[in-house]
């Protein structure tokens, strides 16, 4: 079968050749180095939020209250939103900027889930909720 984007000659077709080049011209890829540290910023934080949710779920003194179980459900977010960040950074199509510009969209969207999480947790340890 011929392919039909290509001339006998095995050259392209002109009419689809500015086409190609377009789609290369928004290519950006990233420098290097970039996205090793997105990935090991990832699981650094994620290891932090599965040993604290692990702390705070099965060692942590006390019962459970809606504050508990709030900032509970606020951890395991964080821990979902990191894990698609980890994945989307470790797709191949992540090497471009736009694409890794969306990556770190939902790292910072975790990041801001884990922090909320913390600092409630952190707030119902020391009892300024008694909820």
């Amino acid at each position: 079968m011929i392919d039909p984007s290509k001339r006998q000659d095995g050259h392209p077709n002109e009419a689809i050749e500015p086409a190609f080049q377009a789609i290369e011209a928004r290519r950006v890829p990233l420098p290097g180095g970039y996205r090793q540290g997105v990935i090991s910023a990832i699981t650094v934080l994620l290891g932090f939020s599965l040993l604290f949710l692990r702390y705070w779920n099965f060692e942590a003194d006390g019962g459970w209250t809606i504050a508990s179980i709030l900032a509970t459900l606020l951890l395991a977010l964080a821990i979902v939103l990191q894990l698609v960040a980890l994945w989307r950074s470790l797709l191949p199509s992540d090497d471009d900027e736009p694409v890794y510009r969306v990556t770190l969209r939902w790292f910072l969207a975790s990041i801001i889930a884990l922090l909320a999480g913390v600092l409630l947790a952190g707030l119902i340890a020391s009892h300024v909720f008694n909820l």
